[in-house]
């Protein structure tokens, strides 16, 4: 079968920058389609195709459709996030108005809340890590069967409720024997790269999901709360499959979250001399058990880590379910800056910050010196414990606001006061910020 892969365009609003003229707090996501490769490899034997609309130039829906055409695609799978969820939407609309393909939507956002994509312009849901199961799905979709009885597979079913039954994620599930299609976004390469470097990334897996509860955070959607770790020969062989990429971004929630099988993936890149700079994500507490298991890092091309800080003080923290505290946070800092490791520091501003807040969040980003301080607002995303906490407060139910730099709660501030402090505080984070 021939199946037509779309990464959707950039495609969040912002609140600032429509009533206020604040165009800096734009959220843009750009990077490789990894999870799609990745879907890609899983299909062999059938003919697989990726169009990024983040990378491509022209109209994203006219650019679709010329694809289409091209390709004769049997099957379309669109993914995404919270705030590409409605074009994702537009997008299978397209794809049912021009063709006769079979429309699949999977990723984090239809992970979370399956029911937004049981529309009649979507034929089937995936919910979690879809290598295996898109995998079942398309061959029977080749034997012309309608996938029924395939586990985290849903056929839509506009009216009712979908009928789910959600998967138990293993390490088979991770198809790991078939590296990413890493070959179907050759054409789109030169325009991954990391600005502040101005060097080409790629990016890689080693492994999957999370098995922390934090109220704010999709990732625990993505394996039912399960940690899957790749082999290590799996992991470089995918690093070597980057050929002469210089920068490879482990885009896993929680690289470190088995310390001994990050020990030895570390040595291995040691061992095997494969010359990357490394950036990969790792919790403050993480860091404060196992400093030397940072130093080995370092050692294997460690280049920076991204932490998520998220809230300045213990009850903060444990709001926001984070089973962290800010002492960790601290010395994870001084730990790292002493090893050379640069620190992308992600905090959570609070639709309830009052402009004292925001000084006190900006005075502590600068006394931690924090390389690339990441500033969001606290967002509910629908499917996550703190949506279920917080929904009856939301005021804009709009997911193309849900970028993580809107408040979709009311603000205690005024609203304009708030997006300007908000803006102020970035601008003063990113002055002197490096990576």
């Amino acid at each position: 079968m021939n199946v037509l892969f779309v990464n959707p365009p950039n495609s969040g609003r912002s609140i600032p920058e429509e009533r206020y003229g604040i165009t800096s707090l734009k959220q843009i996501f750009r990077g490789e389609p990894l999870a799609l490769e990745a879907l890609a490899a899983g299909l062999d034997g059938h003919v697989s195709r990726i169009l990024d609309l983040k990378a491509e130039a022209g109209e994203p829906l006219r650019v679709l459709s010329d694809a289409l055409a091209e390709s004769r695609s049997d099957v379309v799978g669109i993914t995404g996030v919270t705030c590409e969820a409605n074009v994702m939407l537009a997008m299978a609309r397209e794809v049912k108005r021009v063709s006769k393909a079979t429309v699949v939507c999977g990723g984090m956002h239809a992970s979370l809340d399956p029911e937004h994509f049981n529309r009649p312009e979507v034929d089937y849901v995936i919910q979690g890590l879809g290598k295996a199961s898109l995998r079942e799905l398309v061959d029977a979709l080749e034997r012309a069967e309608d996938g029924t009885g395939i586990t985290g597979v849903a056929r839509t079913s506009p009216g009712k409720p979908l009928a789910l039954t959600p998967r138990k994620f293993s390490s088979r599930d991770l198809m790991e024997e078939q590296p990413p299609r890493y070959d179907l976004v050759a054409g789109y390469r030169d325009q991954y790269v990391l600005s502040s470097l101005g060097l080409k990334v790629g990016f890689v897996a080693s492994a999957y999901g999370c098995t922390h509860a934090c109220g704010f955070c999709a990732i625990r959607a993505q394996a039912g709360g399960r940690y899957l770790t790749h082999s290590i020969p799996a992991v470089l062989r995918d690093m070597r499959l980057l050929g002469d990429i210089p920068v490879v971004r482990l885009i896993d929630a929680n690289t470190f979250g088995d310390p001994k099988h990050a020990a030895e993936l570390a040595q291995a890149i040691i061992d095997a001399g494969l010359g990357k700079r490394i950036i990969a994500d790792v919790r403050s507490d993480t860091v404060v058990r196992h400093p030397e298991l940072m130093a080995l890092w370092r050692k294997a091309g460690l280049l920076a880590v991204i932490i998520g800080f998220e809230d300045l003080s213990d009850e903060g923290l444990a709001r926001l379910g984070k089973r962290n505290t800010w002492r960790n946070n601290v010395e994870a800092v001084s730990i790292l800056h002493g090893l050379g490791i640069r620190i992308v520091g992600d905090f959570i501003a609070s639709p309830d910050y009052s402009e004292a807040d925001f000084e006190h969040l900006g005075k502590t980003i600068a006394d931690l010196h924090i390389d690339l301080p990441m500033v969001s607002v606290l967002t509910p995303l629908p499917g996550t414990p703190l949506y279920n906490e917080l929904r009856e407060r939301i005021v804009i139910h709009d997911l193309d606001y849900y970028t993580l730099t809107n408040a979709v709660l009311p603000t205690r501030l005024p609203e304009k006061t708030f997006y300007e402090t908000y803006a102020g505080l970035i601008k003063s984070g990113h002055a002197g910020a490096k990576l």
